[in-house]
Parts: C-alpha cells; structure tokens; sequence
C-alpha cells in the first residue's frame, strides 16, 4: 500500500508536466522584440497621381527600434488624424526588417478623401491657424504574432506667412 507521501510527488510532476510548456511559451513571449515602444516619425510626403477629386501622397515614415531584436514585418497600416479629425489612410504590403537598435524608412501610399478635405479647410479657415496638432497611428504586420501596433502624435508650429498672423 502506497502512503500519500508517494502520491504527492506524481501529481507534482503531473503539474509540472502541464506547467512545463505554459512557461516555455511565456519565456518565448519575452524574448519578442516588443519590449520598448517604436519610434515612428513622418520624414517627407511626396504627391501622387489620384482618382477623382481624392488626393494622393506617399508618406515615409523613420521606423526606429529601440529593442534587442530586429522586428521583421510584412505589410504595414497607418491613419493620420489632423485637428482632431481623420485625414489620410493608407496601407502598403511591403516586407522588410527594422534592425535591432536600427531604423528603416517605409514608404506608405494614403488617401486623403474631398471630405477630409473640405473639413479640413474649414477648420483652419476658422480656428488657429499658427498651430497644427496631429496624430499618426498604424500597425507593422509581423510574420508572427500579429505584429507591433504604433503611435505618434504631436503639434506642429506653422510659419507667420503660411498660417499664423503675421507681425506688423
């Protein structure tokens, strides 16, 4: 006869046995590159050719990446929102990789449809015309689990003579 002394140890090896590839998943889930936020900024917008009255920009983007690891994505997605309200969307199926502790420059075609447009004029004809707040957010798709989700927002001073008043 057994005494329970003999069957402690089997249900623990039964629950490490179950725990075992919990944890193993959860170190590999460490060790993804996600640990430190991108950093993701606009570094230029060029004009394209459009259909109708919407209009076209290939937007770049600096992709930096703070983390131990190379981030490799395939596909990207990013939204602008200018003054609180959507402006542009675009997405774009390239591949690449961001190095780690490196940066890359992805290239995103976007839309930017008449409404967006129009909203967009009238709020500068009748608000502050010196400052204009936006915000980027998109997503790099990964090769695995889903990829990185980004964000970036900020308030851009506009010269005298563009927007703001001018002094006299």
């Amino acid at each position: 006869m057994q005494t329970p002394m003999h069957r402690r140890p089997i249900a623990s090896r039964r629950t490490l046995m179950a725990l075992l590839p919990i944890a193993a998943l959860l170190s590999a889930c460490a060790g993804l590159p996600f640990g430190q936020p991108l950093n993701v900024n606009v570094v230029g917008l060029e004009p394209l050719a459009g259909q109708g009255i919407e209009g076209r920009f290939l937007v770049k983007l600096r992709v930096q990446n703070p983390n131990e690891q190379a981030l490799d994505y395939d596909g990207v997605s990013i939204e602008l929102d200018v003054r609180g309200s959507r402006l542009a969307s675009g997405v774009s199926d390239v591949r690449g990789s961001v190095p780690r502790f490196g940066e890359a420059v992805l290239e995103v075609p976007v839309s930017v449809p008449v409404s967006a447009m129009v909203r967009q004029a009238l709020g500068f004809a009748t608000g502050d015309r010196s400052r204009v707040d936006y915000r980027l957010r998109g997503r790099l798709a990964g090769t695995a689990f889903g990829g990185v989700s980004f964000s970036s927002s900020g308030e851009l001073t506009l010269p005298a003579g563009l927007g703001g008043t001018a002094s006299q």
